[in-house]
């Protein structure tokens, strides 16, 4: 590998190719996309003085690492309450290199403190960044950051339901009976940037009756704005999959999710509680992961929060680490 390489040049003109690297790696993650990031960037970077490092071996990208220097501290582009993950993006075996070039450029540019929250266990970042420390003179601290849940996805819905809990699997197809027993129901699956942008106001009403702090989410400065943009740009890079339950043409449910490496994120839902009899808000789930394994999809990724429905549909935790580096 060459010489890692700092760049003046903007996103845009990096885009294609770092959505191409992001697409190579392991676990492709929707948060680490330049079509994300770009949105985040507009609505939140906040003064934040933003440094895309890349690697390459000859003209081949192998690396970009998106940070934000505030402060005196260097973090990944992004905020854990917006972005479940966080991470650079790296061609597979090439993680522990790109890591030792990257913190020994840190150090020698003179920044003293990293502060890299969000890092999925899976991800390779974290074991690279932890043997490159020393070298480059990094005091590093691993901690438990959060818990994020995801169920893996058989080849059947037969197969799913077979991996429940006996308990689980009695509840699930209780639900689903009473809920199809209903008449006028439909789940309306959305992926086009328009009529995504025209439904949105629906999950935004949604979020909002459901539960009081997506309510106190959607209140913060910027963050409607944030989300519009947002879901359009996902939309035309072909990563959202948009779900909505309604009864007679109604939605009583919605599940906003990023469609990416064979996997679903779902990043947000909202529900009506008057349908709550119908228990809409994990019907609404439950018909997203039978959709999902219908559509060859190997795994659906509840993010951050150990909400008990996610546990219901069967559920594993993953951790997810914040990783403190200073000289």
């Amino acid at each position: 590998m060459t010489e890692l390489v700092l760049r003046d040049e903007s996103l845009e003109v990096l885009a294609s190719e770092w959505d191409g690297l992001v697409r190579q790696t392991a676990e492709p993650l929707p948060f680490v996309t330049p079509a994300f990031q770009r949105v985040w960037l507009k609505h939140f970077q906040d003064g934040a003085e933003l440094r895309l490092i890349t690697a390459r071996e000859g003209e081949r990208l192998i690396g970009v690492a998106p940070l934000l220097l505030r402060d005196g501290c260097v973090e990944f582009v992004g905020h854990y309450s917006i972005c479940d993950y966080m991470d650079i993006a790296c061609a597979p075996g090439f993680e522990r290199a790109f890591g030792e070039r990257l913190l020994a450029s840190l150090a020698a540019d003179g920044c003293g403190f990293l502060d890299l929250r969000g890092l999925v266990e899976t991800s390779p970042t974290r074991e690279a960044l932890l043997a490159a420390a020393p070298a480059a003179g990094y005091h590093a601290t691993l901690e438990d950051e959060a818990l994020s849940p995801s169920v893996e996805l058989p080849g059947t819905w037969d197969e799913y339901l077979a991996r429940l809990s006996k308990h689980d699997r009695h509840e699930l197809r209780r639900k689903l009976r009473r809920l199809e027993g209903a008449g006028g129901v439909e789940l309306r699956i959305v992926t086009a940037a328009e009529e995504a942008a025209e439904r949105l106001e629906t999950l935004f009403h949604l979020m909002r009756i459901s539960n009081h702090h997506k309510e106190e989410f959607l209140a913060r400065p910027g963050m409607q704005a944030f989300f519009r943009e947002m879901v359009a740009a996902m939309a035309e890079a072909g990563m959202l999959r948009f779900y909505f339950l309604s009864f007679d043409g109604q939605a009583v449910a919605a599940v906003l999710n990023f469609d990416l490496g064979g996997q679903l994120y779902m990043y947000n839902s909202g529900y009506d509680p008057a349908y709550a009899h119908y228990a809409v808000g994990l019907m609404s789930k439950t018909l997203l992961i039978r959709d999902a394994i219908e559509q060859g999809r190997t795994c659906v990724d509840f993010l951050r929060g150990d909400e008990s429905y996610k546990y219901d549909l069967g559920g594993k935790d993953r951790r997810i680490y914040r990783l403190v580096l200073k000289r």
